[in-house]
């Protein structure tokens, strides 16, 4: 049997046609077609059913994906076992990592690496959306809070903040609420306070640019450099579906908006916004994960290690 041919044919079954196995693999669609023609030539079994909207595999080709894709996996990771010893890293490093990181952060160091190791074909997807290193072939995914999965390992690389900012003219509102917040200071008191609940209906709403898909929050708590709370209602007067969107809104002056730290730092420091307070609660933790089912690769632990000196690098 074609191996070549199997593993084509698995990874449209795996991703649901020839598109989407194309546009994963980074292959022609009409290449993994012909693949799979070749197999069922070979078999002499029809596996895929042409025609049909989605993707449908015969009860031959059901049988084959159930039997083979496994055996292909161990071979995928005999051959990444063998190259992690390799002295250099080489092939393809495939990485998902969320917009803002990818812009701000993650494409310089990904420039970088790229110099220092020209063997390393290096592909950086910036989504949001939550990738799967298995079935979306990506050898990093970099996640911010992740949950704890027993299918994936790595390394957290940074801390961040959200700041509330807003641009220099915008007037910040007074707040009965920060009156009575005043005096909280240690960080196991920055949660909420009752009084603050209670009086969060008569918050003074606060014009805020926010996240379309973001749920409504009833209060925005921040702390300020001298240790007051105050918080706010955030009214939204505009809703953009990417944060890149959310700062040049803020930038402009249409209202308030709580941003990563890593985004808006540059813009407080050169005067363009203006920093209200630091967001109460659990810090952002930025990590670096991969599939714990596969051996450590060279070019993984090579981009790993680059990622663990990120505070100095960027």
């Amino acid at each position: 049997m074609n191996l070549l041919a199997l593993a084509d044919f698995n990874a449209v079954a795996v991703h649901g046609g020839f598109g989407p196995a194309a546009r994963a693999l980074d292959r022609p669609k009409a290449t993994l077609s012909r693949r799979v023609a070749e197999l069922e030539e070979e078999l002499g079994v029809r596996l895929i059913e042409r025609g049909a909207r989605r993707l449908r595999l015969t009860e031959e080709g059901q049988v084959l994906h159930e039997r083979t894709r496994g055996l292909m996996s161990e071979i995928q990771e005999a051959g990444e076992a063998v190259a992690s010893r390799a002295p250099v890293p080489r092939g393809r490093l495939r990485i998902s990592a969320p917009i803002v990181f990818s812009h701000v952060v993650l494409c310089k160091i990904a420039a970088r690496f790229a110099l220092a190791y020209p063997q390393v074909e290096v592909e950086l997807v910036a989504e949001d959306r939550m990738a799967d290193p298995a079935e979306d072939g990506f050898d990093v995914v970099v996640r911010i809070n992740p949950p704890h999965d027993e299918l994936l390992v790595g390394r957290r690389i940074l801390s961040d903040q959200r700041w509330l900012v807003a641009a220099p003219g915008v007037p910040r509102p007074d707040n009965a609420i920060a009156q009575e917040a005043r005096g909280v200071r240690s960080e196991t008191d920055v949660d909420m306070p009752a009084a603050m609940t209670a009086a969060s209906s008569s918050a003074t709403p606060l014009p805020a640019v926010v996240l379309s898909a973001a749920s409504a929050e009833s209060l925005w708590t921040v702390k300020t450099d001298d240790d007051t709370v105050f918080a706010w209602a955030p009214k939204p007067v505009l809703r953009l579906s990417s944060l890149l969107m959310v700062r040049e809104a803020v930038v402009a002056g249409n209202g308030a908006s709580l941003l990563p730290k890593l985004l808006v730092e540059q813009d407080v420091t050169a005067g363009r916004l203006v920093r209200w307070g630091i967001a109460t609660g659990a810090p952002v933790e930025i990590w670096a994960l991969y599939s714990s089912r596969r051996l450590l690769s060279a070019k993984v632990r090579a981009f790993l290690n680059m990622l663990q000196d990120l505070p100095s690098q960027t």
